[in-house]
């Protein structure tokens, strides 16, 4: 018993269903339905008849999920063994580095094919050119902004003029 219970905890951290989580599931789903039929028959509650229901259903889409998830992980690994499969042996000759390939393939030319050997090395990639600097825009110095600022006019200085624009009007 301590084991499953080891299996169980383990299998909470193995992606995929495993075999004691499906277990343990179908246990609970099972225990579960015994209480709410126990309910039904202590209080004829029509109540626990639709919580079955609901239990029974989420039961069945659970194992179904997790057939669907096996039927997947097979699939996966019959495609994962037929490209093991399908590789095809390198030779032992790839001594060349990757600037001896971008030298040949550089000194091949225009018109001529790369050999495989130097197209498969030459796989290395270059930074792009920098069009051109990015430049920080300066608002125009006004004489009431502030200054060190990225923007010219601060919060304070917009409430200063409403606060001036009203002592204006009631003088």
């Amino acid at each position: 018993m301590a084991s499953f219970f080891q299996n169980l905890w383990e299998s909470i951290f193995t992606p995929g269903p495993t075999p004691t989580l499906l277990v343990a599931t179908n246990v609970t789903f099972a225990a579960l339905q015994v209480v709410l039929a126990s309910m039904l028959l202590a209080t004829y509650s029509i109540h626990f008849i639709i919580l079955s229901g609901i239990c029974a259903g989420l039961w069945m889409s659970i194992n179904w999920f997790a057939g669907e998830l096996i039927i997947h992980q097979i699939q996966e690994e019959e495609k994962a063994r037929k490209a093991k499969a399908a590789q095809i042996p390198t030779s032992s000759d790839d001594s060349e580095t990757e600037v001896e390939a971008s030298k040949s393939t550089a000194s091949l030319g225009k018109g001529k094919k790369p050999t495989p050997e130097a197209a498969a090395v030459s796989t290395v990639v270059e930074p792009a050119e920098n069009q051109g600097e990015l430049k920080l825009r300066v608002p125009a110095e006004e004489p009431g902004s502030s200054q060190g600022l990225k923007s010219g006019v601060s919060t304070e200085d917009e409430w200063e003029k409403v606060s001036e624009n009203e002592n204006e009007k009631e003088k």
